[in-house]
Protein backbone atom coordinates (compact mmCIF):
# COMPACT_ATOMS: atom_id res chain seq x y z
CA UNK A 1 0.00 0.00 0.00
CA UNK A 2 1.09 3.23 -1.04
CA UNK A 3 2.87 5.64 1.99
CA UNK A 4 1.57 9.14 1.76
CA UNK A 5 1.45 12.86 3.92
CA UNK A 6 -1.84 13.34 5.34
CA UNK A 7 -3.62 16.05 7.36
CA UNK A 8 -6.33 15.64 9.91
CA UNK A 9 -8.46 18.60 11.49
CA UNK A 10 -8.17 18.24 15.39
CA UNK A 11 -9.61 20.80 17.50
CA UNK A 12 -7.32 23.21 18.31
CA UNK A 13 -7.53 23.96 14.37
CA UNK A 14 -11.14 24.25 14.61
CA UNK A 15 -10.79 26.29 17.46
CA UNK A 16 -8.52 28.99 15.27
CA UNK A 17 -11.50 28.85 12.25
CA UNK A 18 -14.26 29.74 14.80
CA UNK A 19 -12.25 32.49 16.54
CA UNK A 20 -10.69 34.07 13.52
CA UNK A 21 -14.27 33.73 12.33
CA UNK A 22 -15.58 35.96 14.94
CA UNK A 23 -12.79 37.84 15.20
CA UNK A 24 -13.44 39.09 11.45
CA UNK A 25 -17.51 39.18 12.14
CA UNK A 26 -16.39 41.94 15.24
CA UNK A 27 -17.80 40.09 17.67
CA UNK A 28 -13.94 39.64 19.41
CA UNK A 29 -11.14 40.75 20.05
CA UNK A 30 -9.84 39.82 23.20
CA UNK A 31 -9.09 36.19 24.35
CA UNK A 32 -8.73 35.69 28.14
CA UNK A 33 -8.55 32.50 30.48
CA UNK A 34 -11.08 29.52 30.84
CA UNK A 35 -13.82 29.86 32.88
CA UNK A 36 -15.57 26.81 32.98
CA UNK A 37 -14.85 22.99 31.65
CA UNK A 38 -17.54 20.59 31.26
CA UNK A 39 -17.77 16.21 29.78
CA UNK A 40 -18.46 18.51 26.61
CA UNK A 41 -17.10 21.75 26.28
CA UNK A 42 -14.16 24.85 27.10
CA UNK A 43 -15.64 27.93 28.24
CA UNK A 44 -13.43 31.13 27.66
CA UNK A 45 -13.11 34.75 28.71
CA UNK A 46 -13.11 36.99 26.04
CA UNK A 47 -13.48 40.37 25.11
CA UNK A 48 -15.76 42.39 22.39
CA UNK A 49 -14.94 45.59 20.17
CA UNK A 50 -16.65 47.73 22.68
CA UNK A 51 -14.23 46.07 25.75
CA UNK A 52 -17.71 44.16 26.72
CA UNK A 53 -16.97 41.19 28.65
CA UNK A 54 -18.61 38.11 27.57
CA UNK A 55 -18.67 33.98 27.27
CA UNK A 56 -17.06 32.17 24.78
CA UNK A 57 -18.50 28.26 24.70
CA UNK A 58 -16.18 25.77 22.01
CA UNK A 59 -18.28 22.41 22.29
CA UNK A 60 -16.03 19.23 22.40
CA UNK A 61 -17.98 16.57 21.68
CA UNK A 62 -16.35 13.37 21.88
CA UNK A 63 -13.38 14.01 24.77
CA UNK A 64 -14.55 12.19 27.20
CA UNK A 65 -15.61 8.91 25.59
CA UNK A 66 -12.22 8.87 24.31
CA UNK A 67 -10.30 9.28 27.58
CA UNK A 68 -11.94 5.92 28.88
CA UNK A 69 -10.46 3.99 26.34
CA UNK A 70 -7.02 6.09 25.72
CA UNK A 71 -4.84 3.38 26.10
CA UNK A 72 -6.54 1.18 23.38
CA UNK A 73 -6.15 4.31 20.80
CA UNK A 74 -4.62 1.87 18.16
CA UNK A 75 -8.04 0.37 17.85
CA UNK A 76 -9.53 3.45 17.62
CA UNK A 77 -7.81 4.33 14.05
CA UNK A 78 -10.91 3.78 12.33
CA UNK A 79 -12.91 6.21 14.09
CA UNK A 80 -13.53 9.51 12.06
CA UNK A 81 -12.32 12.48 13.95
CA UNK A 82 -14.30 14.76 11.37
CA UNK A 83 -17.89 12.67 12.88
CA UNK A 84 -16.84 14.58 16.53
CA UNK A 85 -16.36 18.47 14.74
CA UNK A 86 -19.13 17.60 13.34
CA UNK A 87 -21.62 16.94 16.06
CA UNK A 88 -19.65 19.63 17.99
CA UNK A 89 -21.26 21.78 15.13
CA UNK A 90 -24.65 20.19 15.03
CA UNK A 91 -24.36 20.91 19.26
CA UNK A 92 -22.92 24.53 18.78
CA UNK A 93 -25.98 25.10 16.16
CA UNK A 94 -28.70 23.80 18.33
CA UNK A 95 -28.14 25.91 21.43
CA UNK A 96 -27.42 28.85 19.78
CA UNK A 97 -31.10 28.36 18.16
CA UNK A 98 -32.98 27.17 21.33
CA UNK A 99 -30.99 30.06 23.69
CA UNK A 100 -32.01 32.61 21.31
CA UNK A 101 -35.64 31.76 21.49
CA UNK A 102 -36.04 31.45 25.11
CA UNK A 103 -34.35 34.69 25.31
CA UNK A 104 -36.80 36.36 23.12
CA UNK A 105 -39.62 35.02 25.15
CA UNK A 106 -38.17 36.00 28.59
CA UNK A 107 -36.92 32.76 30.15
CA UNK A 108 -33.83 33.72 32.18
CA UNK A 109 -31.13 32.53 30.02
CA UNK A 110 -27.69 33.99 28.51
CA UNK A 111 -28.17 36.55 26.07
CA UNK A 112 -26.82 34.76 22.69
CA UNK A 113 -24.26 36.81 20.73
CA UNK A 114 -23.45 34.83 18.17
CA UNK A 115 -22.14 31.48 16.52
CA UNK A 116 -19.68 29.91 14.12
CA UNK A 117 -18.72 26.39 13.84
CA UNK A 118 -18.92 24.62 17.22
CA UNK A 119 -18.48 28.04 18.74
CA UNK A 120 -21.07 30.15 20.73
CA UNK A 121 -20.51 33.47 22.23
CA UNK A 122 -22.87 34.76 25.02
CA UNK A 123 -23.45 36.69 27.63
CA UNK A 124 -20.94 36.80 30.65
CA UNK A 125 -23.39 36.48 33.48
CA UNK A 126 -22.61 37.47 37.30
CA UNK A 127 -23.09 34.25 39.44
CA UNK A 128 -22.00 31.12 40.41
CA UNK A 129 -22.59 27.43 39.70
CA UNK A 130 -25.58 26.01 41.90
CA UNK A 131 -23.31 22.85 42.43
CA UNK A 132 -21.23 25.41 44.18
CA UNK A 133 -23.86 27.23 46.77
CA UNK A 134 -23.33 25.55 50.45
CA UNK A 135 -26.62 27.66 51.47
CA UNK A 136 -29.43 29.58 50.49
CA UNK A 137 -31.82 31.94 52.64
CA UNK A 138 -35.03 31.08 50.77
CA UNK A 139 -34.18 27.19 49.40
CA UNK A 140 -37.93 27.00 48.83
CA UNK A 141 -38.90 29.50 46.66
CA UNK A 142 -35.49 28.84 44.74
CA UNK A 143 -36.57 25.43 44.62
CA UNK A 144 -40.33 26.54 43.65
CA UNK A 145 -38.57 29.33 40.52
CA UNK A 146 -36.69 26.45 39.21
CA UNK A 147 -39.75 23.82 39.02
CA UNK A 148 -42.11 26.61 37.81
CA UNK A 149 -39.12 27.78 35.36
CA UNK A 150 -39.18 23.67 34.12
CA UNK A 151 -43.20 23.74 33.45
CA UNK A 152 -43.07 26.96 32.09
CA UNK A 153 -40.36 25.43 28.94
CA UNK A 154 -42.66 22.94 28.93
CA UNK A 155 -45.76 24.28 28.32
CA UNK A 156 -43.70 26.05 25.69
CA UNK A 157 -43.02 22.76 24.04
CA UNK A 158 -39.72 22.51 25.52
CA UNK A 159 -37.89 19.95 28.18
CA UNK A 160 -34.23 20.75 29.04
CA UNK A 161 -33.23 17.35 29.73
CA UNK A 162 -30.09 18.07 32.33
CA UNK A 163 -32.09 20.35 34.55
CA UNK A 164 -29.84 20.11 37.29
CA UNK A 165 -27.58 22.13 39.64
CA UNK A 166 -24.26 21.79 37.23
CA UNK A 167 -26.51 23.64 34.66
CA UNK A 168 -27.89 26.50 36.65
CA UNK A 169 -26.46 29.89 37.69
CA UNK A 170 -26.89 31.61 41.25
CA UNK A 171 -27.07 35.03 41.36
CA UNK A 172 -26.77 37.47 44.65
CA UNK A 173 -30.10 37.93 45.20
CA UNK A 174 -31.47 34.13 45.03
CA UNK A 175 -32.16 34.56 41.51
CA UNK A 176 -31.67 31.74 39.02
CA UNK A 177 -30.24 31.28 35.28
CA UNK A 178 -30.37 28.53 32.99
CA UNK A 179 -27.48 27.44 31.10
CA UNK A 180 -26.46 24.29 28.10
CA UNK A 181 -29.29 23.61 25.85
CA UNK A 182 -27.10 21.30 23.48
CA UNK A 183 -29.62 18.45 24.85
CA UNK A 184 -33.21 19.99 24.54
CA UNK A 185 -36.08 18.43 22.83
CA UNK A 186 -39.45 18.80 22.03
CA UNK A 187 -42.51 17.62 24.53
CA UNK A 188 -43.63 16.22 21.45
CA UNK A 189 -40.64 13.54 22.05
CA UNK A 190 -41.70 9.72 22.76
CA UNK A 191 -39.63 9.80 25.91
CA UNK A 192 -40.78 13.47 26.94
CA UNK A 193 -42.76 12.34 29.96
CA UNK A 194 -39.51 10.40 31.25
CA UNK A 195 -37.31 13.22 30.73
CA UNK A 196 -39.52 15.93 32.24
CA UNK A 197 -39.92 13.44 35.20
CA UNK A 198 -35.94 13.37 35.35
CA UNK A 199 -35.58 17.10 35.62
CA UNK A 200 -38.01 17.92 38.38
CA UNK A 201 -36.56 14.46 40.43
CA UNK A 202 -33.34 15.74 40.29
CA UNK A 203 -33.55 19.25 41.29
CA UNK A 204 -35.52 17.55 44.31
CA UNK A 205 -32.87 15.02 45.46
CA UNK A 206 -30.44 18.25 45.05
CA UNK A 207 -32.47 20.54 47.04
CA UNK A 208 -33.06 17.70 49.93
CA UNK A 209 -29.32 16.47 50.10
CA UNK A 210 -27.99 20.24 50.08
CA UNK A 211 -30.38 22.38 51.59
CA UNK A 212 -32.43 19.77 53.87
CA UNK A 213 -35.64 20.82 51.59
CA UNK A 214 -38.24 18.56 52.14
CA UNK A 215 -42.15 18.04 50.95
CA UNK A 216 -40.76 19.65 47.42
CA UNK A 217 -43.53 20.04 44.82
CA UNK A 218 -43.01 17.38 42.25
CA UNK A 219 -45.06 18.68 39.22
CA UNK A 220 -45.95 16.49 35.64
CA UNK A 221 -45.93 16.46 32.62
CA UNK A 222 -49.46 16.27 31.44
CA UNK A 223 -50.69 18.49 34.26
CA UNK A 224 -48.03 21.33 35.53
CA UNK A 225 -46.25 21.06 31.71
CA UNK A 226 -49.45 20.87 29.46
CA UNK A 227 -48.83 23.06 26.46
CA UNK A 228 -51.19 26.06 26.76
CA UNK A 229 -52.90 27.95 23.88
CA UNK A 230 -51.75 31.52 24.74
CA UNK A 231 -47.79 30.17 25.11
CA UNK A 232 -45.65 30.37 22.04
CA UNK A 233 -44.28 26.78 20.86
CA UNK A 234 -40.93 27.38 20.85
CA UNK A 235 -39.92 24.07 19.74
CA UNK A 236 -41.90 24.65 16.55
CA UNK A 237 -40.10 28.03 16.21
CA UNK A 238 -36.66 26.39 16.70
CA UNK A 239 -37.36 24.07 13.94
CA UNK A 240 -38.32 26.83 11.51
CA UNK A 241 -35.23 28.94 12.80
CA UNK A 242 -32.64 26.50 11.33
CA UNK A 243 -32.99 23.62 14.08
CA UNK A 244 -35.16 20.70 12.17
CA UNK A 245 -36.14 17.62 12.41
CA UNK A 246 -33.58 16.52 10.00
CA UNK A 247 -30.76 17.87 11.77
CA UNK A 248 -31.83 16.66 15.25
CA UNK A 249 -32.12 12.85 13.56
CA UNK A 250 -28.36 13.07 11.52
CA UNK A 251 -27.39 14.42 15.27
CA UNK A 252 -28.80 10.65 16.77
CA UNK A 253 -27.49 8.98 13.67
CA UNK A 254 -23.78 10.53 14.21
CA UNK A 255 -24.57 9.80 18.16
CA UNK A 256 -26.03 5.97 17.52
CA UNK A 257 -22.57 5.86 14.97
CA UNK A 258 -20.10 6.66 17.84
CA UNK A 259 -21.87 4.58 20.27
CA UNK A 260 -21.52 1.71 18.28
CA UNK A 261 -17.54 2.29 17.23
CA UNK A 262 -16.77 3.14 20.60
CA UNK A 263 -17.92 -0.07 22.18
CA UNK A 264 -16.36 -2.11 19.21
CA UNK A 265 -13.38 -0.73 19.74
CA UNK A 266 -13.77 -1.24 23.42
CA UNK A 267 -14.32 -5.09 22.99
CA UNK A 268 -11.63 -5.44 20.38
CA UNK A 269 -9.24 -3.91 23.04
CA UNK A 270 -10.78 -6.53 25.37
CA UNK A 271 -10.01 -9.56 23.16
CA UNK A 272 -6.43 -7.89 23.05
CA UNK A 273 -5.37 -7.85 26.74
CA UNK A 274 -3.73 -10.21 28.57
CA UNK A 275 -5.49 -11.82 31.24
CA UNK A 276 -4.74 -11.46 34.65
CA UNK A 277 -1.78 -14.08 35.57
CA UNK A 278 -2.89 -15.47 39.38
CA UNK A 279 0.20 -15.47 41.59
CA UNK A 280 1.49 -18.90 42.87
CA UNK A 281 0.31 -20.05 45.71
CA UNK A 282 2.16 -19.41 49.18
CA UNK A 283 4.35 -22.82 50.01
CA UNK A 284 2.96 -24.38 53.15
CA UNK A 285 6.61 -25.48 53.48
CA UNK A 286 8.27 -23.75 56.32
CA UNK A 287 12.67 -23.50 56.92
CA UNK A 288 14.39 -23.64 59.35
CA UNK A 289 18.01 -22.04 60.05
CA UNK A 290 20.45 -24.28 60.86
Amino acid sequence: QKKYDGYRLTYAGYDYIAIKKLVKSGLLSGFGRQIGVGKESDIYLVVNDQGQECALKLHRLGRTSFRTVKKNRDYLKHRKNASWLNLSRLAAMKEFVYMKALHQHGFKVPEPIGHTRHAVLMQLLPGVNLSHVAELKHAARVYNDLVAMACRLAQHGLIHCDFNEFNIICHDDETCTLIDFPQMISTAHPNATMYFDRDIECLRVFFERRFGLVDCAKPTLDVDGRRQADCVALDALADASGWSRDKQREVERLVAEAVSEMEAAANEAAAHTLPDIAPPPSSSLTTTTP
